[in-house]
């Protein structure tokens, strides 16, 4: 691995535990503690993203020389199939959890991300964006590129995707996390592209964020009114 690689895996790590710097600062500054984990993650991952991204400047500018790549239309099919089988992939996971391991649907990790979301709207711009590119520039163009050069794609796309799903500690939907790291691999080694696992990422993400933060009162007043009328109607009947 490169010195450059080094270097942007300590900065995602310094991105990560930089909250320990910048509680005691925004706090200092009057902000309210409750809006201190969202607004430094907003400051901490942008920053690191721009670092990041000028580490890899010379990968960015090689890039077309890579022959193996596909095309750009090509690219844009396998993203948006990408989402597809990232959600399976999510799918297939939970059912075995539930099924088989007899644990219970929900992220306790996601939940954290949408109360902060909730408390720091701009916050999603991390969880929804940033978040998602810097992961798949660490897991996998770094790790997993890394590990596939010495290895085949199952024993990279294994290692890498179990240490994307530790970093995300939700240690009881780690399957999940793993699932869905083995898809980004497979698109991203499919593609040659970078871009195609970010894309599908960025929009599981999103779809997330939108859900159960912009429109989670909304459905749940939904919810709530179909509840009272599914009552009121088996009332009726009675």
């Amino acid at each position: 691995m490169s010195k450059r690689y080094w270097w942007i895996l300590i900065t995602y790590v310094a991105a990560q535990f930089s909250i320990f710097i910048g509680y005691p600062v925004l706090d200092y500054f009057g902000v309210a503690p409750e809006k201190i984990p969202g607004l430094w993650s907003v400051y901490s991952f942008s920053v690191g993203l721009i670092i990041i991204l000028l580490l890899l400047r010379p990968d960015i500018e090689q890039r077309h020389q890579d022959y193996e790549r596909v095309s750009r239309g090509e690219a844009i099919k396998w993203s948006f199939i990408g989402i597809f089988l990232a959600y399976g992939a999510q799918i297939v996971a939970a059912m075995i959890e539930m099924q088989l391991l007899g644990i219970e649907p929900g992220s306790e990790n996601t939940e954290i991300l949408i109360e902060i979301a909730k408390l720091t709207p701009i916050f999603m711009l991390v969880t929804a964006v940033i978040g998602p590119i810097l992961e798949e520039i660490v897991f996998r163009k770094i790790i997993f590129g890394t590990l596939y050069k010495r290895y085949n794609f199952w024993i990279a796309a294994i290692i890498s995707s179990l240490i994307f799903a530790a970093v995300h500690m939700d240690f009881t939907h780690l399957l999940i996390y793993t699932a869905m790291g083995f898809v980004f691999a497979y698109l991203y080694v499919r593609t040659k592209r970078i871009i195609v696992p970010i894309v599908a990422h960025v929009a599981m993400n999103s779809f997330v964020m939108l859900i159960q933060v912009v429109f989670g009162d909304k459905i749940m007043e939904m919810q709530k009114q179909l509840e009272e009328m599914q009552s009121f109607i088996g009332g009726f009947l009675l």
